[in-house]
Formats: structure tokens, C-alpha cells, sequence
């Protein structure tokens, strides 16, 4: 019988499964799947995730408060002007789209009627490459343009129109921080998303315009294998699935925007797929950091450099955690700022109305994306 460290990766996740370690944790599931697909073997995943992440140098407060109020505060004192934000399916729920794992209501759950061996299957490229239609059907359901922006979404708006938001690092695929107006150089889609297609297994990539992939799709199967055919090969959105190698912009901006910014926001994200987890950790020694969020997420002691704020005394000099939603934790931000009505005034107006820049902000040119891209 093969050894442990023998045995191939997707074996040792399935005796794993059998066994019911994923039960409760399947985001641990989709995890070492992941690491499997980039050659890290799930048996080294589990060794390296079960040491102590080493301890941070704790450093003086520079939080007033550890709550929304104690970042108002500090973002007004400290007249901040590169506040980076993380979300994830957390800000997208209020507007109809499923997060993946809630019980019942969630993208997998939703995923059984395509009779998929796995709800996971669905995002990864060997099964698409064989059994394209399940995909299609989904990114048909899910195209931008069926779903609407949420408050969190104009939250993101609002901070980049006050001129305080240096980027926001999206988890999500479903487009809407551009829909809500943010534009394209504060954006960083993580994991893609519908903006652009390209076809499958070229090299070097073959661009396709989004549009004739959505007017392929809208004419069902007909439509994508007349796609295949003219292109030579499958369409799909630059989405990145399982084994996909995250994008090239994420690559270039990350460690210059986390190690320079003066605040991190993280909204509505689990903080267990990495490398996009790891970006918590990365932020500057003296950044504050909140977490919006129902449940808590991405602690010391889960992940390197993560969230202190359930420590006691001096062992937490910068974190705070909303236990709520996320479209009212941006709200109650917003009204600790003193910007609610401006932040409304986007939401009813989908995001026409006019917003003030940030007194700090009010004579300086807005921030231009890195010479280098």
C-alpha cells in the first residue's frame, strides 16, 4: 500500500474526504485542491498549515479605538490617502448573488443541477475543457448586467471619489465594483472576471472581445460551439479557475500597494484562499486594520501576520472587527466619517451623484497608476 507521501494528490484528498475531514471546512477543500494543481502536494499543505505562524513584533497603538469609530478617527487625524480594500463574496450577497457555501442559498448547493461529480468541478479547467456547458450556463445566469451594485459596492466608490483609495483587491468575478463606477486602475479582480475573454489553451493568448462570447452564450449551445469553431478553441472569461495562475496585474501591484498603504479594509471574505488570504498579513507594519465580516476571519493564529483584535491588552495595536454585514458596516463607516448622505446619494443615484473629495484631498491630482504596467 502506497505511503502517505507516495500516494498521488488527488487520491490523498479523497481518502481525506472519505474520512471526513472537510466536513465544516470545505474551504480547506478547495484550498489544497488549488495547491495541488500549482504542485504542491496536499500532504505538505497540511505540515506547513499546522505550524505556528510566527509571532509579530508588536508594535505601539495607533488605533484610538479598536471599533468603526476608532478608524474614522485615525482616518481623519491621519488624513489617510492610500487606504487599500479587500472584499470578498461578502459585498455581492444583498444583490443577489449567492456566497458559496452558505447551507442551502450557496453557489454550490445551487450547482447540483448540473450534475456535476463535485460542486468544485465547475471551476476547474479539465472538466471545462471536456464538458464546457455547465460553465456557460452558470456565467449566462451570473453576466453583469443581471445583478445590481450593493452599498458595500458604492462604499468602494465613495472612498475612490473622496480620493482616498489607493486599490481594491476583489475576490469576486461578477464585475460589479466597475459597475458601481470604480474605475479599471483601482481595481485588482483576484480570481477575474467578465472584462475581457480569451481562448482556452492558446500560446500565446488569443484575445476574444467579451461581447461575441456573451452573444455566443445567449444563443445557447448553438452559440459557444460556433464560438469554438471560429476561434479554434473554447471562450472563456478571464476568469481564473482551480490550477489558473492568478492574473498578471495581481502579480505586479500587491506588494508595493500592501506595503505602502496606510489603511486596510477587508469586507466579506473567509481569508482561506491564498495567495489572496495572504495579503493581510502584508500590509504595512503601522496600517490600521478592519475586518467587515459576519463571522471572524484571518486570525494570528490561522494565518501569518492576520487579525489581532480578539487579543487582550498590548497585544493588539491595530485591528478592529465589524461583526455584521457588509452593506451595514460600510454604512456605519460612512456615518462615522460623516459622509452617509454622500454614500446614499450613490446609491440612489446608481452612482451618478456628485461626491466631494476628502478636505485632505481636495487640491491634489488624483493618484495615477505605477509607470511600470
Amino acid at each position: 500500500m502506497a505511503s502517505e507521501d507516495d500516494m498521488e494528490p488527488s487520491e490523498f484528498i479523497r481518502q481525506l474526504q472519505d474520512g471526513g475531514l472537510f466536513e465544516g471546512r470545505e474551504e480547506l477543500l478547495d484550498q489544497l485542491r488549488m495547491l495541488a494543481a500549482r504542485g504542491v502536494h496536499p500532504l505538505e499543505a497540511l505540515q506547513m498549515m499546522r505550524r505556528a505562524p510566527p509571532e509579530e513584533e508588536q508594535m505601539e497603538q495607533v488605533l484610538p479605538s479598536f471599533d468603526i469609530e476608532g478608524i474614522a478617527r485615525y482616518i481623519a487625524e491621519k488624513e489617510c490617502k492610500k487606504v487599500v480594500v479587500m472584499c470578498g463574496a461578502g459585498i455581492s450577497t444583498s444583490a443577489g448573488i449567492p456566497d458559496f457555501r452558505t447551507p442551502g442559498t450557496g453557489l454550490y448547493d445551487n450547482l447540483q443541477r448540473f450534475n456535476l461529480p463535485r460542486a468544485e468541478s465547475i471551476f476547474e479547467m479539465n472538466f471545462f475543457r471536456h464538458n464546457p456547458a455547465a460553465f456557460y450556463e452558470l456565467a449566462r445566469e451570473m453576466w453583469p448586467g443581471n445583478f445590481s451594485p450593493t452599498p458595500a459596492h458604492y462604499f468602494l466608490r465613495l472612498l475612490h471619489d473622496k480620493g482616498i483609495l489607493l486599490r481594491c483587491y476583489s475576490q469576486n468575478i461578477d464585475s460589479l465594483e466597475r459597475h458601481a463606477g470604480l474605475p479599471a486602475d483601482r481595481l485588482v479582480a483576484a480570481h477575474g472576471n467578465f472584462d475581457a475573454a480569451h481562448v482556452i489553451d492558446t500560446e500565446p493568448e488569443v484575445e476574444v472581445d467579451i461581447s461575441e462570447l456573451k452573444a455566443a452564450l445567449d444563443k445557447g449551445e448553438d452559440g459557444w460551439k460556433r464560438l469554438r469553431d471560429e476561434k479554434g478553441g473554447l471562450v472563456k472569461p478571464k476568469i481564473v479557475f482551480f490550477g489558473e495562475d492568478l492574473p498578471d496585474r495581481f502579480q505586479q501591484l500587491f506588494q508595493s500597494d500592501l506595503s505602502s498603504c496606510d489603511l486596510l479594509i477587508v469586507l466579506g471574505t473567509s481569508l482561506v484562499v491564498q495567495p489572496f488570504a495572504s495579503l493581510v498579513g502584508r500590509a504595512a507594519k503601522t496600517a490600521p486594520r478592519l475586518l467587515v465580516n459576519r463571522d471572524h476571519a484571518g486570525r494570528c493564529e490561522e494565518l501569518t501576520n492576520g487579525f489581532r483584535f480578539h487579543l487582550e491588552g498590548k497585544k493588539n495595536w491595530r485591528d478592529a472587527w465589524y461583526q455584521g454585514d457588509c452593506d451595514t458596516g460600510c454604512k456605519a463607516l460612512a456615518e462615522a466619517l460623516g459622509w452617509r448622505e454622500e454614500l446614499q446619494a450613490l446609491i440612489d443615484s446608481k452612482g451618478t451623484a456628485k461626491v466631494d473629495r476628502a478636505p485632505w484631498c481636495e487640491f491634489e491630482p488624483a493618484q495615477a497608476e505605477p509607470s511600470s504596467l
